[in-house]
C-alpha cells in the first residue's frame, strides 16, 4: 500500500526510523515528530559545535540543536531547533530551520529555505528557496527551485487522503506532503496539502499538484506554449 512507510521510504536511510513505530500511514509520523526531536535533544545545550562543525560567521544556532559531524552553517542561516542534523550537511545562507526538524546525512538545505515540523532521509536536498512544512522527504528526493509545499487547507478542517477511493481523515490540520524516496519535483511547482509522491515520481516545473502520484509516474502541464513571429515596432 502506497501510504505506509514501507511503502514509500528505505527506513534503512535514516537513524530517525523508529519514529514510524506504530504508523499505520506514514503520515501518522508527522504528529510524532516534535515529541520524538523534543526527547533526543532534552538536556542537550548546544555548545562547542566548532570542533565539529563548520559554523560561518552570522548564523544562529537555538539551544536545543544537535549537529552532526562535517555539517556546514553558512552565513544568515538560522536553526531555531529543537532540530537533529545529521553529518556532512549544507545549511546554506540565510536557511531558516524552524521548531522540531530531523535532517539526515549528507542532505542540503538552501538558500532562503524554511523547514518545519520536517523529516528529511539521507541525501535530500532543498536547495532554493523552498517552504517544506509538516513533511517527509525520502532518501536522495529533491526539490527544484521556488517548489512551495502547502500544509494547510484554505478552508477549516482536517486533511483527507483518498484511501481506495474513499476519503480520510487523517486528524492532522497541517499536512503537507510525502515524498517517496528518489522523487523529483520541478522549479516552482506546488504540492497542495495532503499531496503524496511515490517512488521516482516527478513533477514537471510549474505544476500544481493535488491528490497522489503513484512511484515512476510523471505528472505534466498539459498547456501547449504558442510561438510567434516578433513584429516590429
Amino acid at each position: 500500500m502506497l501510504f505506509t512507510a514501507e511503502s514509500l521510504f528505505d527506513l534503512t536511510q535514516t537513524q530517525h526510523a523508529a519514529i514510524f513505530t506504530g504508523c499505520t500511514y506514514a503520515w501518522d509520523a508527522l504528529a510524532k515528530i516534535g515529541p520524538y526531536v523534543t526527547q533526543q535533544t532534552s538536556g542537550l545545550i548546544t555548545m562547542n559545535l566548532h570542533r565539529r562543525v563548520m559554523t560561518e560567521n552570522g548564523a544562529w544556532i537555538g539551544k536545543f540543536v544537535f549537529l552532526g559531524e562535517g555539517t556546514v552553517v553558512e552565513t544568515g542561516a538560522m536553526i531555531k531547533g529543537p532540530a537533529i542534523i545529521g553529518k556532512n550537511c549544507q545549511i546554506r545562507a540565510n536557511a531558516y530551520i524552524r521548531e522540531n526538524v530531523i535532517i539526515g546525512d549528507d542532505c542540503v538545505v538552501g538558500n532562503a529555505s524554511e523547514l518545519k515540523n520536517a523529516l528529511l532521509f539521507n541525501g535530500a536536498q532543498v536547495p532554493h528557496y523552498n517552504y517544506v512544512g509538516d513533511s517527509i522527504l525520502g532518501y536522495k528526493a529533491h526539490l527544484g527551485a521556488g517548489v512551495k509545499i502547502s500544509n494547510v487547507k484554505l478552508f477549516p478542517g482536517n486533511i483527507e487522503v483518498e484511501v481506495d477511493g474513499t476519503p480520510r481523515d487523517t486528524g492532522l490540520r497541517k499536512f503537507g506532503a510525502l515524498i517517496g524516496d528518489g522523487a523529483e519535483v520541478g522549479c516552482n511547482a506546488v504540492l497542495n496539502p495532503g499531496s503524496i509522491l511515490g517512488r521516482g515520481a516527478v513533477v514537471y516545473p510549474n505544476v500544481f499538484w493535488r491528490g497522489i502520484l503513484p512511484a515512476n509516474m510523471i505528472a505534466k502541464n498539459k498547456a501547449e506554449i504558442e510561438v510567434v513571429v516578433k513584429q516590429p515596432r
